[in-house]
């Protein structure tokens, strides 16, 4: 079986006003993160959906980046080699995101940004 998508971000020039805007479209609960500059998006959907987040695009230079999908690995370093050998590339190290898990972000052949996300064991 495959690994699955848990979580997509939105990255956005106005991050308030896209939050804004799917809250009042979809009746999305967002949970607003102002020290990290992110909003956490629940769809809740009956069941079913994804849950993601809205965070300010980078302003360095960086590709324009309209949606990232992070898929779930119970270790992050056999992905990262797969990855490169397959011809992607990492962008972002393993950095860890306090008490939820840990993120890797590459891109792949066609410079595409995705995430590899690793949950923090539950207690």
């Amino acid at each position: 079986m495959g690994q699955p998508v848990v979580h997509w971000e939105l990255w956005s020039q106005n991050p308030a006003a896209v939050a804004k805007f799917y809250q009042e479209i979809f009746a999305w609960k967002i949970e607003d993160y102002p020290l990290m500059n992110y909003r956490i998006v629940h769809t809740e959907g009956g069941g079913m959906g994804i849950d993601g987040g809205i965070m300010q695009a980078p302003h360095d230079g960086s590709p324009s980046i309209n949606l990232t999908c992070y898929i779930a690995v119970d270790d992050l370093a056999p992905y990262r080699d797969k990855i490169v050998a397959a011809g992607g590339k990492i962008c972002v190290e393993e950095k860890p995101v306090p008490g939820m898990g840990t993120l890797a972000l590459f891109t792949d052949p066609d410079g595409r940004m995705m995430g590899l996300w690793k949950p923090e064991k539950q207690k």
